[in-house]
């Protein structure tokens, strides 16, 4: 069966704050050393693929990285709004101890509806983030049919592209680890998809 597609997705390295637990989904979140030094060692790690395209979010955290692995790819980078991380509203740029303390209700009541709850301030569901992210993905995948990609992602939209290829339930997402600086790869065919590799 002829391969149509292969998917690099990585996780953006680590984020300034990361031992707090931080809710960063639009926030603009700087990379620490080591996340710059996880995103040097993905460059190299990727050098000698042959993709067609390398796309990130337009977040720095995601884009900084992206701009690192195309410096050996002589493609387009394109840095898409669509592929940000998941919104947050009210909670934005705060800690999750903080969550716990100042929003215990609705917490629980994000633990009773995942896929439909939206936190306070204007946040997205995870039911829509799920559509948001696997309408750019198909749209991706239609377009650069018969080349290799790049997404230079987050790990909640990585997390989303994998449950699909598995056939599982975007509620299911948070049983899939996503460290900083991972690697997964998905090969894509006529009607099917075979996961190679999730969170190297």
């Amino acid at each position: 069966m002829k391969r149509i597609n292969r998917v690099y997705i990585i996780r953006h390295g680590q984020v300034k704050g990361f031992e707090k637990f931080p809710v960063y989904g639009y926030t603009d979140a700087e990379l620490t050393e080591i996340g710059l030094l996880q995103m040097q060692q993905m460059a190299e790690r990727l050098r000698w693929i042959e993709p067609g395209v390398i796309y990130s979010s337009d977040l720095k955290r995601s884009e900084t990285g992206a701009r690192f692995i195309a410096r050996y790819h002589d493609v387009p980078h394109y840095s898409l709004r669509e592929l940000r991380e998941m919104y947050f509203g009210d909670w934005e740029g705060m800690i999750f101890s903080e969550i716990q303390k100042l929003f215990p209700e609705e917490l629980a009541r994000r633990q009773s509806d995942l896929l439909n709850y939206k936190a306070p301030g204007g946040g997205e569901s995870l039911g829509s983030f799920g559509e948001r992210i696997t309408r750019c993905f198909e749209q991706l995948l239609s377009e650069h049919r018969g080349r290799d990609i790049i997404i230079v992602g987050h790990g909640g939209i990585n997390r989303i592209i994998i449950c699909s290829a598995l056939g599982l339930s975007v509620a299911q997402m948070f049983n899939i680890q996503q460290d900083y600086g991972c690697l997964n790869v998905i090969d894509y065919f006529h009607d099917s998809s075979l996961v190679r590799l999730i969170n190297g």
